[in-house]
């Protein structure tokens, strides 16, 4: 970042990328796109190693994936919507955990606490709700 250098470019989205986060060790990047998708990406070499499909928007939706977070032990990764749902998501496998819902409108952020064992989420709705997502 001193430099400002640009290292690499990553394309594969079909729509434009909403939300991006890097794991705690730095090794993964993670999108999520208005075309209801979540890629993950090797940082060293820009590989998209998966896509996670699960999130679903009505017709004429903006925001699709609006919001990725991932856990400070890099195990866990949260995605937002404009479908009104929160993903779960184990990032080894790409495994959908569970589905939170809650919110009344699209939910444009996400953040885990840095214990991980708590969740924050942002909507449309003009609501902040609090989640419990691990019994640690």
């Amino acid at each position: 970042m001193a430099t400002g250098e640009l290292i690499r470019t990553l394309s594969g989205h079909s729509n434009g990328v909403g939300s991006v986060t890097i794991s705690p060790d730095g090794r993964t990047l993670v999108s999520g796109s208005s075309d209801d998708t979540i890629k993950i990406w090797n940082m060293a070499t820009g590989e998209q190693i998966r896509t996670l499909s699960g999130h679903s928007n009505e017709v004429g939706s903006v925001n699709g994936v609006g919001s990725v977070a991932i856990s400070p032990d890099g195990r866990t990764l949260a995605s937002g919507s404009d479908d009104k749902t929160i993903k779960i998501w184990n990032m080894a496998t790409g495994e959908q955990i569970r589905t939170l819902s809650g919110h009344s409108k699209g939910i444009l952020s996400v953040a885990i606490s840095p214990d991980g064992r708590t969740l924050a989420s942002g909507s449309t709705d003009k609501t902040i709700k609090i989640w419990r997502v691990s019994g640690r």
